[in-house]
């Protein structure tokens, strides 16, 4: 496991170990990714079955800043670890994102659509994701959508959950976007299906996302209420927070290969969040 003590990958050791399975958590500290003595020297000497990769630079307005960075982590790192896991008969899971697409199409993307990635930080996964496929065929590439979880996201200081959280205690009142649709998915529903989709043998590109659409505003409305939170949540455009920085406003995606595999669906993201939240927080937070 790259990035075992990530929001994503410390929910996949946690689900792994508990299925039985022997797993060595590797933090920025054991490997760094995009040195390939590195990845070389710490997956030879482990010698894994299996790569689970959720290592990456994924805080959207620094990759933007800084794309030197963002292209030798996401891409030539997982190009790095395609490339090892290729040698050593590993099989690699690399973890990328909904943001591949450009939002253009208003209906649920499939994993057979044409990506057009709008900004830095989803060019360079899908240039990890194209170094994965094309270096280690035998890979699987796991596309994921506005994700949560125990543990907050080190590089962006928490997740939309703890940003709505502080931001009610901080702020008289909040206010969230309506115009940016995506489907919010807890970290431990992809680390359940990553697993079964592992299980098929059936290498490729996978959708990973609970069930149903929401724009971020909703996702917040879902927050607040759960968890009575009493701070005024103000309904905004993305036009009001100006940014450098283009995103789509439309990244829902369809779980077709899952489906097509015979998984079961993923839960929806309404009844996925309450469920998440009452067990973090209880009813208050």
């Amino acid at each position: 496991m790259i990035g075992g003590n990530g929001q994503l990958g410390s929910d996949l050791v946690e689900h792994w170990r508990a299925s039985g399975d022997a797993v060595v958590a590797f933090t920025h500290d054991d490997i760094q990714i995009d040195d390939m003595d590195s990845v070389r020297s710490v997956l030879t000497e482990a010698k894994p079955d299996l790569i689970l990769n959720t290592a990456a630079f994924h805080n959207v307005p620094k990759c933007e800043e800084d794309p030197g960075r963002a292209f030798a982590v996401n891409g030539a790192g997982a190009l790095n670890v395609a490339r090892v896991s290729a040698d050593l008969g590993a099989t690699n899971v690399y973890f990328s994102t909904d943001y591949v697409f450009d939002g253009a199409i208003r209906r649920p993307y499939v994993e057979t659509d044409a990506p057009n990635p709008l900004n830095v930080y989803a060019s360079t996964k899908l240039l990890g994701e194209y170094y994965t496929l094309n270096y280690a065929p035998e890979s699987f590439v796991l596309r994921v959508s506005g994700i949560y979880g125990k543990v907050p996201c080190r590089a962006k200081g928490g997740n939309f959950i703890t940003t709505m959280l502080r931001a009610a205690k901080e702020r008289p009142e909040v206010k969230v976007v309506t115009d940016e649709v995506l489907t919010p998915t807890p970290t431990w529903a992809i680390a359940n299906a990553a697993r079964q989709i592992v299980e098929t043998g059936k290498s490729g590109r996978y959708h990973v996302t609970c069930e149903g659409e929401c724009s971020w505003y909703e996702f917040a409305r879902v927050i607040f209420s759960t968890l009575k939170i009493r701070t005024p949540l103000r309904p905004a455009s993305v036009h009001d927070f100006p940014s450098p920085v283009r995103r789509p406003f439309y990244s829902v995606l369809e779980n077709s290969m899952m489906k097509n595999q015979q998984i079961p669906d993923m839960p929806h993201w309404e009844e996925a969040l309450v469920n998440f939240l009452q067990s973090m927080y209880g009813t208050s937070a």
